[in-house]
């Protein structure tokens, strides 16, 4: 299949970049899609609450006061969780919400991902995408000549000035091939890629 190749700076179509239909023109597996997505999202939660139940909590190794004669309800410790300073009753403990997910299924929904976006116009390829300062303003203007508010941005390679320039935009966010993830590209409505960084997604998904 072809992707439209637009030229940055004048923002108009110039041609049409061959792609791979193995890659780029895949059926859209959304419960494969939704399996990845999750399992990545788990896996970055820290999972480090925790408190302590009554064998861990400090203090209350003697009996508070006799079993009989003195009126109050039977107490065994003061740590109980009953009583205040005592441990939880069902405390948190450390955890791994990290989901098992073959490197099969997460090329397959990387490329069910990519075949959705261009199939909904969604995915833009580009000549290259520099900047050449570390100035916000210049990296809106470039995405304003896509006519593209909300953006990721993916190089073939990791740039310091393009990082600088949107690392304020709450509306758009720059990566490479190699720091790419299924949840940032499912989570902005376009996704700008240039002509090197595709050939090297086709290379690593094909």
């Amino acid at each position: 299949m072809d992707l439209k190749l637009i030229e940055l700076s004048s923002g108009k179509e110039t041609g049409a970049l061959s792609v791979s239909d193995s890659v780029f023109g895949v059926e859209f597996n959304e419960p494969l899609v939704h399996q990845v997505v999750t399992a990545y999202m788990a896996g970055a939660r820290s999972g480090t609450k925790g408190q302590k139940n009554r064998s861990a909590v400090s203090g209350g190794g003697a009996k508070p006061w006799a079993q009989k004669g003195s009126g109050r309800a039977r107490a065994g410790t003061s740590r109980s969780p009953v009583w205040i300073g005592g441990g939880r009753a069902f405390p948190g403990h450390n955890r791994d919400f990290s989901q098992k997910v073959n490197k099969k299924m997460y090329r397959g929904a990387m490329r069910a991902i990519f075949s959705e976006l261009a199939r909904s116009g969604r995915l833009v390829v580009v000549d290259d995408f520099k900047v050449d300062a570390p100035k916000t303003k210049e990296f809106n203007a470039k995405l304003a000549s896509l006519k593209i508010k909300d953006a990721l941005v993916v190089t073939e390679g990791f740039d310091e000035y393009l990082y600088l320039s949107c690392r304020n935009l709450y509306n758009a966010d720059v990566c490479d091939v190699s720091s790419l993830d299924p949840v940032s590209l499912v989570g902005f409505q376009s996704v700008v890629v240039t002509q090197a960084a595709v050939k090297q997604i086709e290379e690593n998904l094909g």
